[in-house]
């Protein structure tokens, strides 16, 4: 299996501690704790606003919104038929003579 065990981990250990020194271990180890919390605390704060967005989109507009496709009711009050939609125009394609 290709699992990192306690061999694999101190060979890391070893090379970093020759690339970067003794003394910027600190410094890096704080910096990579720095960067992991501030990672989830902009990963629940993003969380916790959308569901506040959810919360308000629910409330303002009650229950779910209501869709409606087709306005065919408001023209037939009006007495007008509902006229169809222009059919899609095909993309102009390269001719082959060129």
């Amino acid at each position: 299996m290709m699992g990192i065990g306690l061999p694999e981990l101190m060979i890391i250990l070893v090379v970093i501690m020759i690339v970067f020194g003794a003394g910027k271990l600190p410094e890096i180890g704080s910096a990579f704790g720095n960067s992991i919390r501030n990672f989830k605390k902009s990963m629940k704060d993003a969380e916790e606003e959308t569901e506040k967005l959810t919360e308000a989109t629910t409330d303002a507009v009650g229950t779910e919104p209501c869709v409606r496709e087709h306005d065919d009711e408001a023209t037939k009050a009006d007495g007008e038929e509902s006229q169809p939609a222009d059919p899609p125009t095909p993309a102009p394609t390269e001719s082959k003579d060129k």
